[in-house]
C-alpha cells in the first residue's frame, strides 16, 4: 500500500460536474486530484476476504442481539426493537453498508466501525474513482464492482415490490452531498426497472385516514430509500407512526443494530481476539488510559475522544446522549502526514470495493479528503 503523487487531469472539475459529482470541492478540496493509493492484488484479495467474513459475523450478531434482547445496550427503545424484530423476521433486503478499517497494507485490517445505515462517499467510490482510473491508469485495475452489485441489489428490491409501485428516494434539503448520493442511487434503481421519485424528508406528510406516509401530491409512499438515520426518523414528529404496515424503508430496520456502535462490544464478546477486531467495551476500565471513546450513535467523526498516555484528541458535536463505547486504539497509517482510513463496501451482501479517505488528524471527519486507488 503506497501513497503516490501523480499528475492532475486537465479540466477534471468540469468532467466530474457533468457526471453529477458536483461536491468534488466541498470544504475547499474534497476530491484529492493529484494523489492516489496503490495496492497489490494480494492486499485487495485480503480486504475482500476480511470484509465478507466480517459481514457474516455481523449477521450473526444481529441474531444474537434479537435472541438475547440486548436492544437497550445498543441505545434502542421498544419501538425500535419491535421494528427490528419484524424486519429481521421478514428478511428485508439490505442494499449496502461500509466497513471502515485501519489498514497499512502489512498488518491485519482492524475494524473501526460499520456504517450500516447511511454510509456516504458512495458515488466517489463507485463512479468518480472509476472514471479517474480509466483516464489515468487504464492498464491497471480497481477494487470496484459497486455499481454492478447495486444494480443486483435493486433487482432484489424489485422482486419484493408489487408490479405497480414506486420507490421514493429521500434526504434532507440543502445538503449537496446527500442529494447527489440519493440521485445516484435513484438512477441505479431506475436502470433496474423500478419506477422512482424524489422527495425531501421535510416534505413527507402523514395521513391518519390512510395510515400512510404521503408525498406532496398526497400519494401514498409505500417504499422509500432514505439517506437519513433511523434514530432520527424515530425521534421525528411522525416517528411513532412508522410500522411495517405504513411504509417499507431502505436500509431496513434490522440495520439499526449494526449502525449502533454498541454492536462493536457485542462483536468483541462474540469473537474475542479476532484478528480483525479491536478490543471494545461499554466501559473504559479494561482499556486503562489508552482508548477511543465513541458515542453509540454519531456521524462523521463527531464527539470522538482518542486518549493515549494522558493526551487526548477530541472532536466537537452534539451526540452522546445514548451513551458511549470504548475501543482499543489502532491508529490510522500515516503517509506524509496524511492519515488514511480504508472504507470497504458491502453491497447486496457481497464485498464490492473500497474508497480511501484521509485527514491531517487520526480522526476521519466529514471534511476529510477522498483519494482514488488502483491495484497492480
Amino acid at each position: 500500500m503506497k501513497r503516490l503523487k501523480v499528475r492532475q487531469r486537465p479540466g477534471w472539475q468540469k468532467k466530474f460536474e457533468e457526471l453529477g459529482f458536483t461536491f468534488h470541492s466541498m470544504g475547499g478540496c474534497y476530491w484529492s486530484e493529484g494523489f492516489c493509493y496503490e495496492f497489490s492484488s494480494d492486499q485487495i484479495d485480503h480486504l475482500e476476504e476480511v470484509t465478507q467474513e466480517l459481514y457474516g459475523m455481523c449477521l450473526k450478531a444481529v441474531d444474537h442481539v434479537i435472541s438475547n434482547d440486548l436492544f437497550s445496550k445498543l441505545g434502542l427503545g421498544e419501538q425500535a426493537a419491535e421494528l427490528v424484530k419484524e424486519s429481521w423476521k421478514r428478511q428485508d433486503v439490505s442494499l449496502y453498508g461500509r466497513f471502515d478499517f485501519s489498514y497499512n497494507g502489512k498488518d491485519e485490517p482492524k475494524l473501526l466501525e460499520y456504517n450500516a445505515d447511511t454510509p456516504t462517499s458512495l458515488y466517489e467510490s463507485s463512479v468518480a474513482q472509476w472514471v479517474w482510473l480509466e483516464e489515468m491508469f487504464p492498464k491497471y485495475d480497481q477494487f470496484n464492482s459497486i455499481h454492478e452489485k447495486l444494480t443486483d441489489a435493486f433487482n432484489a428490491v424489485k422482486q419484493k415490490m408489487p408490479l405497480v409501485s414506486r420507490l421514493y428516494f429521500s434526504c434532507v434539503k440543502d445538503n449537496e452531498e446527500d442529494l447527489a448520493t440519493v440521485e445516484y442511487m435513484r438512477d441505479v434503481a431506475t436502470q433496474a426497472g423500478i419506477d422512482t421519485a424524489h422527495i425531501y424528508i421535510e416534505d413527507i406528510g402523514y395521513s391518519a385516514d390512510l395510515n400512510k406516509f404521503t408525498d406532496l401530491g398526497e400519494e401514498a409512499i409505500d417504499f422509500m430509500f432514505k439517506l437519513y438515520p433511523w434514530e432520527w426518523l424515530l425521534n421525528d414528529e411522525f416517528g411513532k407512526d412508522i410500522t411495517p404496515e405504513t411504509i417499507t424503508l431502505f436500509e431496513p430496520a434490522w440495520k439499526m443494530l449494526l449502525s449502533s456502535k454498541g454492536i462493536l462490544p457485542i462483536l468483541w464478546e462474540m469473537y474475542p481476539y479476532h484478528k480483525n477486531l479491536l478490543p471494545c467495551y461499554f466501559n473504559a476500565a479494561v482499556l486503562g488510559d489508552n482508548f477511543v471513546k465513541k458515542p453509540i450513535f454519531s456521524r462523521e467523526g463527531a464527539n470522538i475522544e482518542m486518549k493515549r498516555d494522558g493526551q487526548s484528541i477530541v472532536t466537537d458535536g452534539t451526540y452522546g446522549s445514548e451513551g458511549y463505547i470504548y475501543q482499543g486504539i489502532s491508529e490510522l497509517p500515516s503517509f506524509n502526514g496524511r492519515y488514511a482510513v480504508t472504507g470497504s463496501w458491502i453491497v447486496n451482501g457481497l464485498s464490492a470495493g473500497i474508497g480511501i479517505r484521509e485527514d491531517e488528524t487520526p480522526i476521519t471527519k466529514n471534511t476529510s479528503n477522498f483519494v482514488p486507488h488502483y491495484f497492480i
